[in-house]
């Protein structure tokens, strides 16, 4: 079966007061239209259509940068849904099947635009409803005495008995593409807004005599559309509670569920803990039993089994092996590799280096553009100077060697296997294996002498 998806996204959203097209707004780390498209691509529709209007060259960027094969189609008049969709359905090959949603409703589910579409590859119209405790200003739908649908009625055009109705029009719907066609042709903008209503279609559905079978989402938030910045934040905390759940039952424990943020892809093994106020942010894999504290942030990085990260840790763009010990306070950069049990302590950044197994740097270093051998410690206050105002140099130093506390190694350099570097030395030329490096200024020592206020009084 071919379908083919119309997103409609041409609305200003001027209630969001911003800048920013509506459907551009994130929830969990990405645009809301994301979201949808994602939801549809999983689909594997024949075709994806986004409707554009305002802010049109701003979102496209965003699908293109999702599936540039979406395809772009501008509603430079906004004359409402029925409008939006039938320029939509125009080159859609009659035999198929169109399923229309919208940007702006997030979370809605794979499974439920499937029931959709299977309604509609059976000749009928699949319509997505839900059961709202308050319907607010929402447009309900209106059943006949045997349970079936028979038309949607939009608030603004409802009497008192019909805005009591609880069951709302989600606005998704799929239907056989040329009945789609014909039904759109005939909408008349006869209501207060002088709009093409795509729900116009349904009575003409029922009319004709097709079943307009209503495919009820899983929940009420599945179908919660967004118009202002206070029901995107509430759309956010159900988006997160979604994806905890969904970890708490993959084998993770949380301090607090409700303080962590997720805003990518979270995979992780069994027998993990994640501590309060995290953030999970891009493409994050864990292994198991990754401990993880609190107020820590995790982006696009892969962390071995056993690594613990202890509190207010950062880590970009890294790669951890099995068993490191990372922070309090530590910030890991991107292009960093460590190596099995390496352990990395507080105030200590590390950017583009490879630290091998079991290297140590516990406390007050900065390691950038560095290769680390297996076993070397790095005392406190050690940096490596990889960048000389114009370009970056790199560092490398073997296995087994001791940098003394607050040594400055200035790069380029190579510090051979099992060296020593003495504390407080600024080595600017490689040292072989086994030697000891000593850079130091002379040390002087004055007897008797005597503070400039002391020689004054």
């Amino acid at each position: 079966m071919l379908i083919n998806v119309i997103v409609l996204a041409a609305g200003k959203g001027t209630r969001m007061r911003s800048n920013r097209a509506k459907v551009l707004h994130n929830i969990g780390g990405l645009p809301m239209i994301t979201h949808v498209i994602n939801a549809s691509l999983n689909l594997r529709p024949n075709s994806i259509g986004v409707i554009l209007g305002h802010q049109a060259d701003a979102i496209e960027s965003v699908i293109n940068a999702r599936d540039p094969s979406i395809l772009r189609v501008d509603q430079h008049e906004q004359k409402g849904t029925g409008h939006a969709v039938q320029l939509g359905v125009a080159a859609l090959p009659d035999s198929q099947v169109t399923l229309v949603v919208y940007g702006d409703v997030p979370l809605i589910q794979q499974q439920t635009l499937e029931a959709a579409v299977t309604s509609a590859s059976r000749g009928c119209v699949g319509l997505v409803t839900s059961i709202f405790q308050d319907p607010a200003q929402l447009g309900r739908i209106v059943r006949n005495g045997s349970g079936d649908i028979q038309r949607i009625v939009e608030f603004k055009d409802a009497n008192t008995e019909e805005r009591q109705i609880c069951e709302i029009n989600s606005g998704i719907l799929a239907a056989p593409t040329q009945l789609l066609k014909g039904w759109l042709q005939k909408v008349q903008p006869n209501n207060q807004q002088g709009e093409y209503y795509l729900t116009d279609i349904i009575a003409m559905a029922v009319a004709d005599g097709i079943t307009v079978e209503g495919i009820f989402s899983s929940t009420p938030d599945e179908v919660k559309g967004v118009n202002d910045r206070v029901q995107l934040a509430e759309l956010e905390r159900v988006y997160q509670q979604q994806q905890v759940n969904a970890l708490m039952v993959s084998g993770v424990s949380f301090a607090d569920p409700n303080r962590v943020d997720i805003r990518g892809t979270l995979t992780t093994g069994i027998d993990c803990f994640i501590d309060s106020n995290v953030l999970i942010e891009g493409n994050v894999i864990f292994g198991d039993k990754v401990y993880i504290g609190p107020n820590s942030v995790i982006t696009d990085s892969a962390l071995g089994d056993n690594v613990n990260v202890k509190p207010n840790t950062v880590i970009e763009g890294a790669s951890i092996a099995d068993g490191c010990h990372l922070g309090p306070y530590a910030r890991i950069r991107p292009g960093t590799e460590l190596g099995s049990g390496v352990k990395v302590g507080n105030f200590v950044e590390i950017k583009k280096s490879k630290l091998l197994d079991g290297v140590k740097a516990g406390h007050l270093a900065y390691l950038g553009d560095a290769t680390i051998g297996e076993d070397t410690n790095i005392g406190a206050g050690t940096v490596t100077c990889n960048y000389d105002g114009v370009d970056k140099h790199a560092t490398t130093i073997g296995k087994n060697v001791f940098v003394g506390t607050n040594s400055t190694l200035v790069a380029p350099l190579d510090i051979g296997e099992n060296a020593f570097i003495a504390a407080g030395s600024t080595i600017t030329k490689s040292v072989a294996d086994k030697d000891l490096a000593v850079g130091r200024g002379k040390q002087r020592n004055v007897s008797g002498w005597k503070s400039p206020i002391k020689r004054k009084d």
